[in-house]
């Protein structure tokens, strides 16, 4: 179930950006599962990677291929994404497959090997089928388009659990000028990003400087995709790519970053919270904000810990006001020198905990009536320090325990 998940946004053009789609049948026939964004030269493109030890082979791929092409002071030229096969936990066989992929795509499009970056997503452990991949590469050549329909249908070509494709756009005006940021992601499950999320494209028509860009997106991603989880498992397969077609106003200047930065940050968190608003079996959307902590890592940590923890996770699932869930959550934070005694901890606009106990003023009415709600903010107040962090997550419930049991069913 999606929770208060908006449609497809209507996207404008980015100039010199293209996207194909095709319907290879690579897990399921007649279902948009390979897509090619094309890159015009003189573009920037940076990217932010999963942590995880065992990243799949396009993520290795992608990293050689985007380091070869900065070191010759160019951009890649082509991003190719497949659905319904991870190509992880493959082996020297996986590499293969996703450097075949990009060598097909090369030639077909006249570019070298190393300027086409592989992603995937899907089940981990099996082999891509790459007789279908790769035939479907010709349709989705094809089929690039620079209008805003291409984003529409390469949002539904990267999904697999997602009960529906995410999009964000938004266009700022800047002097005379303006400048669009488009994005889509996709993700619903084994979300706890440790760099981005699962797979998330985001482009702008701006001209900014690659070095920038780089900076620019590992801030975005830091308060966007860092601050979601729905299960606490960071995937083999987590990319995120930025963009800069350089087609459009030149973002250089602190007055024109600060406007750019401002509306990416509004993309990134967009996209990042549609993913927990359709988290599988998801049926509450939950703001943890934590305040009052000595450094940003700190104010992190506890909100994840609630936020992993299975048994607050079904107490929101089954709008139970049991905030002593909450408050056990709290109090084994990794914290050096923690006074429960300072900490408040408000659910909605309810106080449910203060001077080390249950709130005097509270009552389990109050609080199961914001259970109940689809939408529900934690606020933690450590009364520690000056610094704090959001994270968003979901409850977890008994549909998403039977999407995984029944995955590769």
């Amino acid at each position: 179930m999606a929770v208060g998940q908006a449609s497809f946004p209507d996207m404008p053009r980015i100039e010199g950006l293209r996207l194909g789609t095709a319907r290879a049948g690579i897990k399921t026939a007649d279902r948009r599962d390979l897509v090619v964004i094309e890159v015009p030269e003189g573009a920037a493109v940076a990217g932010s990677f999963t942590r995880n030890a065992f990243c799949a082979a396009p993520v290795t791929v992608a990293r050689e291929h985007l380091a070869a092409c900065t070191t010759r002071g160019q951009a890649p030229r082509y991003l190719v994404i497949n659905t319904g096969n991870a190509n992880a936990g493959t082996g020297e066989t996986g590499l293969r497959d996703a450097r075949a992929t990009c060598s097909e795509l090369a030639r077909l499009a006249g570019v070298p090997e190393n300027a086409v970056l592989p992603f995937s997503t899907g089940v981990i452990g099996e082999t891509l089928p790459m007789e279908r991949l790769l035939g479907g590469l010709p349709e989705a050549l094809r089929s690039l388009d620079e209008e805003g329909a291409g984003w529409a249908a390469a949002g539904e070509g990267i999904l697999t659990t997602d009960t529906r494709p995410k999009g964000a756009s938004v266009t700022v005006p800047l002097g005379d000028e303006t400048l669009t940021i488009n994005g889509i992601s996709k993700g619903s499950g084994m979300i706890r990003p440790n760099m981005a999320t699962m797979l998330a494209f985001v482009a702008t028509d701006a001209a900014i400087e690659p070095r920038v860009l780089e900076t620019l997106l590992q801030e975005s991603v830091a308060r966007s995709f860092n601050c979601i989880t729905v299960d606490g498992d960071t995937s083999t397969n987590d990319a995120c790519m930025l963009i800069s077609t350089g087609r459009g106003v030149a973002v250089a200047d602190e007055e024109r970053l600060a406007v750019f930065r401002n509306a990416l940050q509004r993309v990134m968190t967009e996209l990042a919270q549609a993913i927990v608003r359709d988290g599988e079996g998801a049926t509450k959307f939950v703001s943890l904000q934590v305040e009052g902590a000595v450094t940003r890592r700190e104010a992190l940590d506890v909100a994840f810990t609630v936020a992993h923890s299975p048994l607050v996770k079904t107490a929101l699932a089954a709008s139970d006001a049991n905030w002593g869930r909450i408050l056990a959550a709290v109090g084994r934070a990794p914290l050096e020198g923690f006074d429960v005694s300072r900490v408040t901890i408000d659910l909605g606009d309810v106080r449910l905990v203060e001077r080390g106990g249950r709130a005097a003023g509270y009552t389990e009415q109050a609080g199961s009536s914001v259970m109940a709600r689809d939408e529900i903010a934690i606020r933690i107040d450590l009364g520690r320090g000056e610094e704090g962090a959001t994270v968003w997550t979901t409850d977890l419930t008994r549909e998403y325990v039977a999407i995984n049991a029944d995955y590769r069913s």
